[in-house]
């Protein structure tokens, strides 16, 4: 054997030793990264394996440590192996909050402590925060992180409806009704009730808000006189009206310096979404929190113009101005042409907030031209649900859970046609492991040849 051939397998041996050397070091390496860096890539439909980004403001809101007690058996009847689905489904959350405690108990193996917590159905989920407790029998995304926003609340906040005037309802199903928001409401933590002014005497003190729902007849004056004492007390309002009658509150705009212009608003833009022309598109919204970081379109159908003026007793912001090229239409003709002579160039506010300071705190009223956006039949255009629950949350004082709202998330199948299958299984099954083996083969072949 020569010199040379001595030199080349010490050579061989000593890159085989710096490779498995340096391969050692890879694995060691990555298994440190691995344990320190935490990365994923969410690739699912619609992600929906990971977390949306209201939930993740919610989470990082929520100061202590949540408690999720799930009830649930080994297997269950219809989803199997639903403690791993739920536990699955919880790290997505502890991902973000990882005081986050997880436990699983048998309710079969310990009857007494599902019937102590009130527990009727198999994988319910029972929730603490801050010695308040809510309870989940649907897993999903929105239905958990509006429980979250429930928890947040200190406490619940009551909403009293105005009634007795053939008011939109918030539990009705009408599609003129509020029903579906009203839903959304109870969900985020609200609690709504009915007034009736003729039957009470004056509005109760511990109402977060009241709501005034387009009445369809006329107030009595001493109702309107209630009306105008609970303003006067500090109270704070939502009211809602439309391009119709004032109905007989015409001294409650003048308590707020408003002016509410006859007619309804036309905006052109709208019949490039293949909308009505009636339908004002809200895209420009004022500095407001109502409105921060809200950078959706809202609709509202047969809205009418609100006109303020600078004063002392009201800070006024414009909420929304809608109809950059559209118009208030004051005529009722349908052809939807404009006047000068007569009609109202835009842009046109339809939305305000007001506040003042009376009584030791700050006071909160918003008046939106338009009743239908948050009604059952346009509540889904736009994002109205979102900037509807907003206006509910800063008028409670809840600003801080101004955010938009959870989605369900889309759970979809993957359909491959027959020629895709065959493409995927040609690749993964005969040409990747095909190319393996032939670098394989050609690495052999080399280290053969340089012995």
């Amino acid at each position: 054997m020569t010199y040379t051939d001595n030199t080349s397998r010490f050579k061989l041996k000593v890159q085989q030793r710096i490779f498995v050397l340096l391969f050692i070091s890879l694995c060691v390496l990555l298994g440190y990264l691995a344990y320190h860096v935490r990365m994923q890539w969410d690739v699912s439909h619609n992600g929906r394996n990971t977390l949306d980004s209201t939930s993740i403001e919610i989470l990082k809101k929520m100061s202590g440590p949540i408690e999720i007690t799930v009830y649930a058996t080994e297997q269950h009847v219809e989803f199997g192996e639903v403690r791993e689905i739920i536990y699955n489904f919880v790290q997505l959350y502890q991902r973000i909050k990882p005081d986050i405690l997880l436990t699983f108990v048998d309710p079969v193996v310990h009857p007494d402590q599902a019937k102590a917590a009130g527990v009727k159905v198999n994988g319910e989920m029972v929730i603490q925060f801050q010695n308040r407790r809510a309870r989940l029998t649907t897993i999903n995304e929105q239905a958990l992180t509006q429980a979250l926003v429930r928890l947040s609340r200190q406490r619940e906040k009551l909403v009293m409806a105005l009634s007795g005037h053939g008011e939109r309802s918030l539990t009705g199903a009408a599609n003129y009704d509020l029903g579906e928001f009203g839903e959304q409401l109870h969900a985020n933590g609200f609690v709504s009730e009915l007034l009736n002014l003729t039957a009470t005497p004056v509005i109760p003190d511990d109402v977060d808000m009241l709501l005034i729902a387009s009445p369809q007849t006329d107030l009595l004056p001493g109702e309107v006189s209630k009306l105008l004492e609970y303003v006067d007390s500090g109270g704070n309002l939502l009211w809602l009206v439309d391009h119709e009658s004032l109905r007989g509150m015409l001294g409650l705009t003048e308590k707020l310096h408003l002016i509410l212009t006859p007619g309804v608003v036309v905006d052109p833009s709208a019949e490039q979404l293949k909308a009505p022309i009636t339908f004002a598109l809200g895209v420009n919204y004022g500095q407001h929190e109502i409105t921060r970081n809200f950078d959706y379109v809202t609709v509202f159908p047969f809205a009418r113009q609100i006109v303020f003026n600078e004063n002392d007793v009201w800070h006024i912001v414009p909420l929304i101005e809608a109809a950059q090229d559209g118009w208030v239409e004051k005529s009722s003709d349908e052809a939807y042409v404009f006047d000068p002579d007569d009609d109202i160039a835009g842009p046109v506010t339809i939305a305000v907030a007001l506040s003042r300071y009376i009584n030791d705190r700050e006071q909160r009223v918003v008046v939106v031209g338009s009743g239908h956006f948050i009604a059952n039949t346009y509540l889904g255009n736009g994002n109205n649900l979102d900037f509807g629950v907003n206006l509910f949350n800063w008028l409670t004082g809840d600003e801080e859970l101004i955010i938009l709202q959870p989605r369900t998330r889309l759970d979809a199948h993957l359909a491959l046609t027959e020629t895709e299958l065959t493409l995927i299984v040609v690749i993964f099954l005969f040409a990747i492991p095909g190319i393996f083996l032939l670098s394989g083969a050609i690495i052999w072949w080399h280290r053969k040849k340089a012995i």
